[in-house]
C-alpha cells in the first residue's frame, strides 16, 4: 500500500469522525431538545440519552427542563381605596410545551421571563384592585395568590409554559401612604386614649360623688344615733334627778340653791344688790327655808 492510499484512508477515517461527531447530540436530565432540519422544527426530544441528527441539516437546541424562579420586586399596586402599594413576588415557571415555546417565544427564556413578569403585574393590579390593604395581611392572602396564579396560567399555557406557582413575599405601602397610615394610626390611638381617659375621669367623678354621698349618710346617720342617745341619756339624767328629788325635796332645793350660788358668786369682782331676805338667801343664816316647790325641776349640774 503506498503512500497516497495511506493519506486517502487516513482522510477518509477523519471524515468518518468528524461526520459521526457531528450526527450525535446528548440530552441530560436537566434539558428538553429541539432538532431543527434547516430552522424548522423537526422533533421535540424529552428523555434523556444519546440522539442522532443529520449532520449539516439539523440543529439542537437544549431547552431547560427545570423549574424557573422569577422575580418581581419592587411592583407599585393599587388597592380598591387606590392606595399604593409595593409588592415583591416570584412565579415558579418550567418549560411544558417546547414546540410552542419555540414557535411563540423562539425558546428565548429571557423573553419567556419578561412576558410572564409583564402578566403578573397586570395580575396582581387585578387582585389588589378588588381589595382593601387589609385583605392583604390576612386570611385572604392564599385566595389572592390563587386568583394571580390561575390569570398567569391562561396566558402561560399558551406559550407552552407551565405556572407551577405564585407568591407573594411582601406588600408594604409606599413612603406616602405609610407616613399618611402611620399619621391615621396615631391619630385613632389618641382619640382611644382620649376616650378612654374620659371614661376614666367619668368613673372617678361618679364614685367621688358616690364616696361623698355614703359618707354624708354615714355622718347624718351617726348623728342620729348620737341624738338618739343623747336624749336618752338626758331622759334617764332627768329621771334620776325627779326620783332623788322625790325621796327628799329639801336636800334637792338646797342643792339647787348651791348651784346656783357657785354661778352667781364665782366669778370674780361679782357685784349684787339684793335684799336679805329675798329667796336666793333662804339658806344664808337662821332663816328658815321655804317650801320646796310642788313640781320638780331638772337642773342641769354644773361641769
Amino acid at each position: 500500500m503506498n503512500s497516497m492510499t495511506k493519506t486517502i484512508l487516513a482522510g477518509l477515517a477523519i471524515a468518518a469522525a468528524v461526520l459521526f461527531y457531528l450526527s450525535y447530540f446528548v440530552v441530560d436530565q436537566k434539558h428538553k431538545a429541539l432538532v431543527l432540519r434547516f430552522g424548522d422544527i423537526d422533533r421535540v426530544v424529552e428523555d434523556p440519552g444519546l440522539y442522532f441528527k443529520v449532520p449539516f441539516a439539523d440543529t439542537v437546541t437544549l431547552i431547560d427542563n427545570r423549574i424557573q424562579i422569577w422575580e418581581n420586586n419592587g411592583r407599585p399596586v393599587q388597592d380598591v381605596a387606590s392606595q399604593v402599594y409595593i409588592v415583591d413576588a416570584f412565579t415558579l415557571a418550567r418549560i411544558k410545551n417546547a414546540r410552542l415555546f419555540r414557535e411563540t417565544l423562539g425558546a428565548d427564556m429571557m423573553q419567556a421571563e419578561q412576558r410572564v413578569g409583564a402578566r403578573l403585574d397586570a395580575a396582581l393590579r387585578q387582585t389588589y384592585g378588588r381589595r382593601s390593604f387589609d385583605a392583604a395581611l390576612s386570611s385572604d392572602r392564599a385566595t389572592m395568590m390563587r386568583e394571580i396564579r390561575d390569570q398567569l396560567r391562561e396566558e402561560a399555557d399558551g406559550l407552552g409554559i407551565e405556572i407551577v406557582d405564585v407568591r407573594v413575599r411582601r406588600t408594604d405601602l409606599s413612603d406616602n401612604v405609610l407616613e399618611q397610615t402611620y399619621e391615621r394610626m396615631k391619630s385613632e390611638r389618641n382619640a382611644l386614649a382620649q376616650d378612654i381617659r374620659s371614661q376614666g375621669e367619668s368613673t372617678k367623678t361618679r364614685m367621688n360623688a358616690e364616696t361623698d354621698r355614703t359618707v354624708t349618710e354615714k355622718l347624718a346617720q351617726a348623728k342620729k344615733e348620737a341624738e338618739i342617745l343623747r336624749g336618752q341619756g338626758d331622759a334617764e339624767r332627768n329621771k334620776v334627778f325627779a326620783e332623788a328629788f322625790q325621796q327628799d325635796p329639801e336636800f334637792f332645793g338646797f342643792y339647787r340653791s348651791m348651784q346656783a350660788y357657785q354661778k352667781a358668786l364665782g366669778g370674780d369682782g361679782t357685784t349684787m344688790v339684793l335684799s336679805p331676805n329675798s329667796e336666793f338667801f333662804r339658806y344664808f343664816g337662821d332663816q328658815k327655808p321655804v317650801a320646796a316647790p310642788a313640781a320638780p325641776v331638772a337642773v342641769q349640774p354644773a361641769q
